[in-house]
């Protein structure tokens, strides 16, 4: 007995060794590449607070972020709430009520936190940018530009306003973009309007033009880096499509300032703020996400906030988010990017 098993574990060692003569070693499986461009790379995503309330309130519709003074994530949503998310789990640890000087809710997009921990928050339907303290209360509220503000007063369109606010030149400058065109602007040539800080208040400044690839696409966040440059996100929507994002390198330090530019048509006496295509977010992997409605990439959805969040080297950690609209066929997702700017 102890003989045959013997035989018999010889030959299966003879044949396996054989089999393995002819097929060469078994071969590892090829990593997954985490790659968007040779600039950006997804390093993973976190549907976590999709579909999710906290205290009450729908954690969802999230159009901005913002770094807290505590290293917390600060997370607004349209329908006038500010969320304190952990910055690693990104589970809800308060949420703040926002509301206009009436009482009435807001449709707050932009977000950027002042030095002093206070919130300044654009509303794009007046449009408006005020600040908040930390516990919701209004402070006060910053000059817009005649041309800036919603039709008949002036030249915008109601919910097509200041959508990206960032904090520039370590806080001295404040930078809002308008989402799409003025009424005679050529399509897809939107203005970023800045204030600066003087004596503690901020007083409007320059005005620069950006051009978005195409008229369908609209800027709906900005981020501004230490030397001066801008991560700006190009964003749309086609029926049936799906969504159109796109990351760039922006420079407005060369711009001209259009304050005083009536009409934006792209001619040769106005420098336009110079970008450099980082990626588009459809060419970054999976990495198994699934998309609830037609999508060029099932990752994709309708992004609009974004936040660097380190950096060091010439490398940048930055988050982004969708809103979902508190729509079904919508997903609230982040997205973690490695960017090299």
């Amino acid at each position: 007995m102890q003989l045959r098993t013997l035989l018999a574990t010889t030959t299966a060692a003879l044949t396996a060794a054989a089999c393995l003569a002819a097929t060469g070693p078994a071969q590892a499986a090829a990593p997954v590449s985490h790659a968007c461009s040779p600039s950006v790379s997804l390093d993973r995503f976190s549907d976590a607070l999709d579909k999710t309330t906290y205290d009450g309130t729908f954690v969802g519709n999230l159009s901005a972020l913002a770094v807290d003074g505590d290293g917390s994530l600060a997370a607004l949503s349209d329908r006038s709430s500010l969320f304190s998310l952990d910055a690693r789990t990104l589970a809800p640890k308060a949420v703040v009520p926002l509301a206009d000087e009436k009482g009435a809710a807001l449709d707050s997009e932009g977000l950027a936190i002042d030095r002093d921990g206070t919130r300044l928050i654009t509303s794009e339907t007046e449009p408006s940018i005020r600040r908040y303290g930390t516990d919701g209360t209004i402070l006060d509220r910053l000059p817009v530009p005649a041309s800036l503000q919603v039709a008949p007063a002036g030249r915008a369109t109601s919910n097509q306003t200041f959508e990206g606010l960032t904090l520039m030149n370590g806080g001295r400058t404040l930078l809002a973009s308008m989402e799409y065109a003025l009424s005679g602007d050529t399509a897809g040539i939107v203005r970023f309007q800045t204030w600066r800080r003087h004596h503690g208040r901020f007083e409007l400044a320059a005005q620069y033009a950006y051009r978005t690839d195409a008229a369908f696409l609209g800027v709906p966040e900005v981020q501004a880096l230490p030397d001066g440059r801008l991560l700006v996100l190009e964003r749309g929507f086609t029926p049936g499509v799906g969504n159109t994002v796109r990351l760039y390198l922006a420079d407005p330090r060369h711009a001209t300032d259009t304050s005083g530019v009536e009409n934006l048509t792209g001619g040769s006496g106005v420098r336009l703020i110079k970008k450099t295509l980082l990626t588009d977010i459809a060419s970054c992997p999976t990495l198994g996400a699934t998309a609830k409605q037609p999508q060029p990439n099932p990752l994709l959805d309708n992004i609009e906030g974004m936040v660097v969040t380190g950096a060091g080297k010439g490398r940048l950690k930055v988050l982004l988010v969708s809103d979902d609209n508190q729509n079904a066929v919508q997903t609230t997702r982040f997205y973690y990017l490695k960017v090299r700017v």
